[in-house]
């Protein structure tokens, strides 16, 4: 049988300096833990801090796109070296993979990323994933690398997925971690704030976000922190940080893809006897809608919302808005058919 996936993703103040450059410390100790960790797994690292290792060489850096996407592409091989450097130690083989939102968007191009990985781990080679920062459309990029983690955290089914921080897990009101959180839900999101690091983008909020997302697909989460002796290792035990209970879920690979990957073309508001059709796993029906919010094409993905504007579901058009706007008094006019649809 094949060894369940983790995916680990460390932020760029998880793994630099204030100053930007890399804490070849830390470098060291995630590559022996992830050496240890290799021996059970299938693993995806997902790793940011290219921009914080190149921008040192920009002159007059200010942070402008073009300046982080100079950075990126002077980053990107010095941050693959030095893990190259400290895994080469435990003779692993480090993969570079720099990925794109569309990647994900596009079903063909996420499953060719698949057989790409598993042709790596089949010859014992661990990817370290990030956002092509280079060349990545604005409209299109990921949020931050939270999210690229949780992409591929819930499209390849995977059992666990690490998010390391700076802060060691989720805090409460006295600044105590957090050891358990069954469920995410606005009693937790209530306890983020939105303080990011000078260099990453990303947050707590961030953070539980995607920790939401990723339960309810059925992998587990556990925010920790490299500050703990072998802090990895105990995370994965939930020893360190905070973990999030993997919510259960009855969704094949091809519906999780939907729910998770898909590019969020618009949405539509649905009263409440479509609502509990949907929970009963029955398609969509125009008569069931109160409102078409954005415009989106036939085979696109859009959100479902209830009466009081909360995200429900996810769902591939079966026609254009235009088309169903047009139809919203037809009866039996076919929106979304129930296998294209994804109740969350």
């Amino acid at each position: 049988m094949s060894k369940p996936i983790i995916v680990i993703k460390f932020g760029t103040a998880s793994i630099t300096h204030k100053s930007g450059e890399l804490n070849e410390e830390i470098l060291q100790e995630i590559a022996r833990q992830v050496a240890v960790l290799n021996n059970d797994y299938q693993i995806v690292m997902v790793s940011s801090g290219a921009v914080g290792a190149g921008k040192s060489f920009i002159k007059n850096y200010k942070g402008t796109i073009a300046e982080r996407k100079a950075a990126a592409a002077i980053g990107n091989p010095l941050l693959l070296a030095k893990y190259t450097q400290y895994f080469s130690k435990y003779g692993i083989t480090v993969a570079q993979s720099l990925c794109e939102r569309h990647h994900f968007a596009n079903r063909n191009q996420f499953l060719q990323l698949k057989e790409t990985y598993q042709e790596l781990w089949d010859n014992g080679i661990i990817p370290i994933a990030n956002e092509n920062d280079v060349v990545s459309n604005l409209e299109l990029k990921f949020s931050d690398n939270d999210e690229l983690a949780t992409l591929i955290a819930t499209g390849f089914g995977a059992d666990t997925l690490l998010l390391c921080t700076s802060v060691g897990g989720l805090l409460d009101a006295e600044k105590n971690i957090i050891p358990f959180v069954p469920k995410v839900d606005a009693s937790v999101l209530g306890l983020a704030n939105d303080d990011k690091s000078s260099l990453g983008l990303g947050g707590m909020i961030s953070k539980l976000t995607y920790t939401r997302l990723a339960t309810r697909m059925g992998t587990r989460v556990v925010i920790f922190g490299m500050k703990p002796e072998d802090g990895m290792l105990k995370a994965i035990e939930n020893k360190n940080g905070t973990s999030f209970a993997a919510q259960k879920v009855a969704l094949n690979a091809r519906q999780k893809w939907l729910a998770s990957g898909s590019l969020i073309a618009g949405k539509v508001q649905v009263d409440a006897g479509a609502g509990l059709a949907l929970e009963n796993r029955k398609s969509l029906l125009a008569v069931g809608i109160k409102k078409v919010i954005g415009v989106f094409e036939k085979a696109e993905v859009f959100e479902i919302l209830d009466e009081k504007k909360n995200v429900i579901a996810i769902a591939r058009a079966r026609e254009s808005s235009e088309v169903i706007i047009a139809n919203l008094k037809t009866q039996n006019f076919l929106v979304a058919n129930a296998d294209d649809i994804v109740v969350l």
